[in-house]
């Protein structure tokens, strides 16, 4: 749903693309409550190159098959000391890749960290949205619901 400007309306849920990870068709919860985008990953390792910071990660590509279990690399742009929602804080590594959003992509920063807990393996913070999106915490799906099958 578009609104003034470019900003779209998003549910409290919606579905997006991490084309650069190979995650597609991922349930997101959007969390205005939250500054910073989180990724569920496992077994992270921290390991240069040419100087610089990287990580490997295993990663579920697909959540209808979890057994499903893909390693990547990605460079490392920071990292953080991050409240938790159990309000513990961590440190976690940050990344920069790619969301697709209802056919929409652009940059987000993405902190790693074990979201096994929680209901989704994704939470999409406000640093992302901004300027782009507007929450309507009632509803959900409400850019992606024609990509859901029945």
């Amino acid at each position: 749903m578009n609104v003034s400007g470019n900003k779209h309306i998003v549910g409290s849920l919606e579905l997006c693309d991490l084309p650069e990870l190979s995650i597609i068709g991922l349930n997101v919860r959007v969390d205005t409550g939250a500054a910073t985008s989180s990724l569920h990953v496992d077994n992270i390792d921290d390991f240069e190159r040419d100087g610089e910071s990287w990580v490997s990660f295993d990663i579920h590509p697909d959540i209808h098959q979890v057994s499903k279990i893909v390693r990547r690399e990605v460079k490392v742009e920071d990292v953080r000391k991050i409240k938790s929602s159990t309000a513990t804080r961590e440190k976690r590594y940050v990344i920069t890749t790619t969301i697709v959003l209802a056919g929409m992509s652009w940059p987000i920063q993405l902190t790693l960290t074990d979201r096994s807990e929680m209901s989704y393996l994704m939470l999409l913070g406000r640093e992302a949205m901004q300027g782009r999106l507007i929450v309507d915490p009632e509803h959900e799906y409400l850019l992606t619901k024609n990509n859901l099958t029945p």
